[in-house]
């Protein structure tokens, strides 16, 4: 495109995989060969006062490279991935305006696709809906959900008659917007090569779980429950549980003498290898990801390798 800058013509680079797998200092490594800044690409570590539990670069890290989108919200405010979209974008802006390469560095397969890609994110009205919601105790789910079927059947195909909270969010998208709620979609099927260039990291399936249970003890031993109880006496005990943010969920109810400590950091690591799952078959779902092998010793054994893929 004509006017476009070096770095604008340039893909964005990103280093992504599971949680624990080591991203956070192989990223450091890499994005300082390169002459990137980071953007981050995770859902917990924008929140500020979650440091220990996030495995939130520190200080330190943030100094050997800019890093962005950390410590940008408050714990119980509402951050939704429409406004981290915002967020990055504005970020990436200035990144490159520097001059700087941008390196998206997570676990958030989610963010990581709401910055590389145009995917729109409609908005939401609480009243239309309520309105909807008590239609659907009026009519039933099934009822609700034929409704949808004449307003808009490609979603109605795509939702399960008896999922209301889905049937819900398409109708009030619909009666918001004016536009039916498969439209917004449509790009989730794409994946255009110049957008991105990303390293995944992979590891085997035992190995990531040792790593979890080391990191999710070291977490706790560092003062993870330090932090937790900070939080819950700032009066956030009811935000932390009901957001099920993995750690601080358990630990404040550990705080509040639902769980005993051993129980809680049992479910942590139980919750986070679930995570670390899910992130792995979305990740494996973009085309334009390559993978790398690491062993025990994590990402930062891929340095040099994915050092030399992203230069491409």
């Amino acid at each position: 495109m004509a006017g476009r800058t070096n770095t604008e013509a340039k893909p964005l680079l990103a280093i992504v995989g599971p949680t624990a797998s080591g991203k956070t200092e192989a990223a450091l490594e890499v994005a300082r060969a390169l002459g990137a800044e980071i953007v981050s690409v995770d859902s917990a570590t924008v929140y500020r006062g979650m440091d220990v539990g996030t495995a939130k670069p520190t200080l330190e890290q943030r100094a050997r490279v800019l890093h962005h989108l950390v410590d940008v919200a408050e714990p119980s405010e509402s951050f939704t991935v429409a406004r981290y979209q915002e967020l990055a974008r504005r970020a990436i802006d200035d990144i490159r305006s520097r001059g700087h390469r941008v390196m998206l560095v997570g676990g958030s397969g989610l963010y990581l696709r709401a910055v590389a890609d145009d995917l729109a994110f409609p908005p939401t009205d609480p009243t239309v809906r309520d309105e909807i919601r008590r239609e659907a105790a009026t009519v039933g789910a099934r009822g609700l959900h034929r409704r949808l079927e004449e307003l808009d059947p490609v979603a109605a195909r795509r939702i399960e008659p008896d999922n209301v909270r889905r049937t819900v969010r398409a109708l009030e998208v619909a009666e918001i917007t004016g536009r039916p709620f498969s439209s917004f979609a449509e790009a989730w099927d794409r994946y255009p090569n110049d957008r991105l260039r990303a390293a995944g990291v992979q590891i085997p399936r035992s190995v990531l779980a040792n790593r979890i249970e080391h990191r999710v003890r070291a977490q706790v031993d560092g003062g993870l429950l330090d932090e937790v109880r900070g939080l819950v006496d700032r009066g956030l005990s009811g935000w932390l549980t009901a957001s099920k943010v993995i750690g601080y969920a358990e630990l404040a109810r550990h705080l509040q003498g639902e769980l005993d400590l051993q129980d809680a950091i049992a479910r942590t690591c139980k919750r986070t290898k679930a995570l670390a799952r899910r992130q792995l078959a979305w990740f494996r779902r973009d085309p334009r990801i390559r993978w790398f092998e690491a062993g025990e010793a994590g990402a930062t054994a891929l340095v040099v390798e994915m050092t030399e893929y992203l230069r491409g």
